[in-house]
């Protein structure tokens, strides 16, 4: 079974991203999977995918919201997008790295290590 989850650092001010609003839709779908927000860690309370076959899927990631609630304009970035595709069985953390100009998006290092396991 497939699980994905993620977690969101902002590099404007070097901490967690916490109350960031994340969804998962499925490609060509319209309506998300799930919807949450992110903990005080930056992490999400439970997987936006849980026990999934796996597919093609879209996080999005709604960063203007985030700056704005924390009064920093945000004039490049409304909503980040992160496509991916995962097999069955695969257990993916993807990590956003943001700030009001700019975003990395990566996958998280232990994601790789229970693949290679």
């Amino acid at each position: 079974m497939a699980t994905l989850t993620t977690r969101v650092l902002d590099q404007y001010e070097g901490i967690a991203v916490e109350g960031m609003v994340v969804s998962l839709e499925a490609h060509g779908d319209e309506e998300p999977i799930m919807t949450l927000h992110t903990n005080a860690s930056g992490a999400l309370d439970e997987a936006l995918l849980q026990a999934g076959s796996g597919g093609h899927y879209r996080l999005i990631y709604h960063v203007r919201d985030y700056f704005l609630s924390r009064g920093v304009n945000c004039l490049l970035l409304d909503q980040v997008p992160a496509d991916l595709t995962m097999a069955r069985g695969d257990n993916e953390i993807i990590v956003l790295l943001v700030s009001p100009w700019g975003y990395s998006v990566h996958r998280d290092s232990a994601s790789v290590r229970r693949r290679n396991a």
